[in-house]
């Protein structure tokens, strides 16, 4: 039988090879799908995320938020009645334009009539009793009367001049001046006047109907000024500071844009749904707006 000799020399050759490959590291399979992110600056100076794959940019989002159209309460008033009548007259409708110190109804009542009377009757008898007054201060002064007669007079004149103050206010306050009423005589009828210019609105009048002394008749609304009543939450605190620019569109009027800036943050947080109301002045003014109107906001960063 043949032997065969193989060389020490190749049989470890062969051995280390084979070690070789056993230590060689295996590459990973897969690389970190995590895509590092790249942090860039925009134009206004504000951070931005991009995405390094896809260069998607992360922009911070404006705060948004819901409201009404509201006015000023300085450019809106009730018309309230501080002495009940029965409507003689009036030409209002819901809408109409007024102006300040426009007639809006006339109302009938026998005390109104009783009121000038008892004024005019003040006059007369204040100027009697003042000249009174002063005949017996003279008179006094020269001890030529008494010094009671004196002292009645005087009580006599102030208690008619009170009563005279009394009945001019009273007439000043439902719009009757008391020197045209000394000049013009007594008024028939109660003129209910508009306190301000503006529109009609929530009107309850009729002829004939009796409204009491505090009821109100009307209001009167000047859109001169129109203000948005947002409602925010506590997270949006920190992005709400009076001076801020509103974007806003309005409900029914297309994607028309309207702005505002930020006038007042509310101070107190409704405990049921943790809201706050925001105001903000309205910078256009267009006819279409009207106290009530819904709108959607949004406040810049």
């Amino acid at each position: 039988m043949k032997r065969i000799f193989i060389p020490v020399a190749a049989l470890l050759l062969v051995s280390c090879n084979q070690t070789t490959q056993e230590t060689i590291p295996v590459a990973e399979a897969a690389a970190d799908t995590t895509a590092p992110v790249i942090e860039m600056q925009d134009t206004t100076g504000t951070a931005n995320e991009v995405d390094a794959v896809t260069s998607a940019t992360a922009m911070p989002n404006h705060s948004s938020f819901n409201g009404i159209m509201v006015v000023p309460p300085q450019r809106r008033a009730t018309v309230t009645l501080t002495m009940g009548g029965t409507v003689h007259s009036t030409t209002l409708l819901p809408g109409d334009y007024v102006r300040k110190g426009s007639v809006l109804a006339t109302l009938e009542n026998p005390d109104f009539i009783n009121l000038q009377q008892a004024y005019l009757d003040a006059c007369a008898q204040a100027e009697y009793l003042q000249k009174e007054y002063e005949r017996q201060e003279r008179l006094s002064s020269q001890e030529a009367a008494s010094q009671k007669r004196f002292q009645q007079s005087k009580a006599d004149y102030l208690s008619m001049k009170s009563r005279l103050e009394a009945a001019a206010a009273q007439l000043t306050i439902l719009g009757v001046a008391p020197e045209e009423l000394q000049a013009n005589g007594i008024r028939p009828y109660l003129e209910v006047k508009s306190p301000l210019n503006g529109y009609v609105t929530a009107m309850d009048l009729n002829l004939g109907k009796y409204i009491n002394a505090g009821e109100s008749i009307c209001d009167v609304v000047d859109k001169g000024e129109t203000l948005l009543c947002l409602t925010a939450y506590e997270k949006d605190l920190q992005n709400l500071e009076p001076g801020k620019r509103v974007q806003f569109r309005v409900n029914g009027m297309g994607a028309e844009t309207f702005h505002a800036v930020l006038v007042s943050v509310g101070q107190e947080v409704d405990e049921t749904n943790r809201s706050l109301e925001v105001y903000a002045r309205v910078k256009e003014s267009n006819s279409r707006f009207r106290p009530g109107m819904y709108v959607t906001a949004r406040v810049e960063k």
